[in-house]
């Protein structure tokens, strides 16, 4: 996806000198954490969602601890898309929580500038396998803890913690049901994709 140059603010906390006009970003988590939540929210556009109700032979697979009220999976994908302003379009590609379905997290991953890895504190140990698969394929990403009704509040430095998280990654708390929530979650993880992106040009100069 191309850049646009720019020497003006464009939105609120995004400036650069080369700003995306489109750019994908990807919603990741564990099972229930609120992905399809998340992009149905904030998406400018009716969602598409690959949700499937849970069978039996699902219930069998998938652990429903935390979130039994959860009758619903998404099987392949969630997109939506949100205009930031007249020069910054996102378009969200919600990935499947379960183990069975990560075949398709590589190609829902080509051409990510970023991600959203969304936590519940409840099955905090469920973001594991997200924070691993973007280290491991250098993608930046953010964490943001969706808060839960009647879930423990913990502080973001614990989160990060328990999370064993680099220091550099952000951590904040989110609302996945509220839009305006939505919108900063997705502007943190653009700050913070654009700075490494900085940082990674800088040093392949130097």
């Amino acid at each position: 996806m191309g850049y646009a140059h720019s020497d003006r603010q464009d939105g609120p906390g995004v400036s650069d000198e080369a700003v995306p006009t489109a750019v994908k970003i990807l919603i990741a988590g564990g099972f229930g954490a609120g992905k399809t939540t998340l992009v149905g929210a904030v998406s400018e556009t009716r969602p598409l969602r690959t949700e499937e109700v849970l069978t039996e032979e699902g219930v069998s697979v998938d652990d429903l601890s935390g979130v039994e009220a959860k009758n619903t999976t998404t099987v392949a994908m969630d997109f939506g898309r949100i205009t930031i302003n007249e020069n910054l379009v996102l378009y969200l590609f919600g990935t499947p929580g379960q183990d069975r379905f990560w075949f398709v997290w590589d190609e829902l991953s080509l051409g990510a500038i970023g991600a959203v890895v969304l936590a519940d504190t409840r099955r905090l140990a469920d973001c594991f396998p997200s924070v691993d698969y973007f280290e491991k394929h250098g993608t930046p990403f953010i964490v943001a803890v969706n808060c839960f009704e009647g879930a423990r509040r913990y502080q973001l430095d614990e989160v990060k913690q328990a999370l064993s998280l680099d220091p550099g990654v952000p951590v904040l708390l989110c609302d996945a049901r509220e839009r305006e929530s939505g919108k900063d979650v997705l502007i943190a993880v653009l700050q913070h994709a654009m700075r490494s992106h900085r940082t990674t040009r800088r040093t392949s100069v130097g």
